[in-house]
């Protein structure tokens, strides 16, 4: 049965920012990671949700492997390797988050595509990857698999999270995110990222290119500006929908885009719609009550520091105080 909402890619160790007055002074240690904390999102959302990828047989693998088993994440696939674990401190300037990375051969980097369980293509209802997993190591390869491996047969769902002091091959490295792109079905793009890929465009007109390369639906997100989706309709024509954003005391906005997708997948989960004709299909005040779930999500995110998820019942008081 495919009742999986499949993770893949990096899981680590961040290091968030201690301050006294305005000094940075210290770090507390939180699990991380892009597509755990995605899988995290889903879990407190109430979908089933399960994670891929390696873990490092240090203290901090251990402590990892702790959190995802007590967010109730299936591990069956999640496999400990002699490598240490990636730690990424976490500071603010002007402002935003700046992310330094320790992880050269660290075990999240190793994940290749021999490991990839057959019992994955045959559980998944969706796979998300993305983040800094596709920049190093053999683990791009790998989440490439996967999703060539499923497309077509579950949800391939991409958060490009685009890190560019950990790009040392941009070329390569574009050359990886246009395979991934070819291979999803959804793809979530953050202002951050077009400005990156391409910083001479408008970030909607980049957007909307992206549904020539494979996606059946993007979206993008613009902060407290909001979030918007398009996808094309048979005639053609690229139909644009917009939620705008929620008005909430911003604590630290790290987690707030793959928060995001979270609330984007159980959104669509719930609507059974994790399949390409469905995304491109379904009625627009539908799509327009998943894209506002998931602002909602990201939104109470940014409440609070570091990575750190609503669960449902948080969302759905929430949303009702809203209207």
């Amino acid at each position: 049965m495919r009742n999986l909402l499949v993770c893949l890619g990096e899981i680590l160790i961040d290091f968030l920012p201690l301050e006294t007055d305005g000094e940075l002074t210290g770090f507390t240690l939180h699990p991380g990671g892009a597509p755990f904390n995605v899988a995290v999102g889903l879990a407190r959302l109430g979908e089933p949700a399960a994670f891929v990828g390696k873990l490092g047989a240090d203290m901090f693998g251990r402590r990892l492997r702790r959190a995802v088993r007590a967010e109730g994440i299936d591990d069956t696939w999640l496999t400990d390797v002699p490598a240490p674990t990636t730690l990424a401190f976490v500071a603010h300037e002007d402002g935003e988050p700046v992310f330094t990375f320790y992880g050269a051969n660290a075990a999240d980097t190793l994940l290749t595509p021999v490991d990839l369980p057959p019992a994955l293509f045959e559980r998944a209802a969706s796979l998300h990857f993305g983040g800094i997993s596709l920049s190093r190591g053999a683990t791009p390869t790998a989440a490439l698999a996967a999703a060539a491996g499923l497309r077509g047969r579950a949800l391939v769902s991409l958060d490009i999270n685009v890190r560019p002091r950990l790009i040392d091959d941009p070329v390569a490295y574009r050359a990886t995110l246009a395979r991934a792109i070819a291979a999803c079905d959804l793809l979530k793009l953050s202002a951050a990222d077009c400005a990156w890929l391409a910083p001479a465009e408008d970030p909607l007109r980049f957007a909307a290119a992206q549904l020539d390369a494979g996606p059946a639906l993007v979206a993008l997100t613009r902060g407290s500006a909001g979030a918007t989706a398009l996808r094309r309709r048979h005639d053609g024509q690229v139909e644009t929908l917009h939620v705008p954003g929620f008005s909430v005391p911003v604590v630290d906005s790290v987690g707030a885009g793959d928060s995001f997708s979270a609330g984007l997948l159980a959104a669509l989960a719930e609507r059974a719609a994790l399949t390409r004709e469905a995304m491109a299909t379904m009625p627009v005040e539908e799509l327009t009550a998943a894209l506002r779930f998931a602002a909602a999500v990201a939104a109470l995110t940014c409440t609070r520091p570091g990575a750190d998820p609503p669960r449902r019942a948080e969302v759905a008081m929430f949303l009702a105080a809203r209207g």
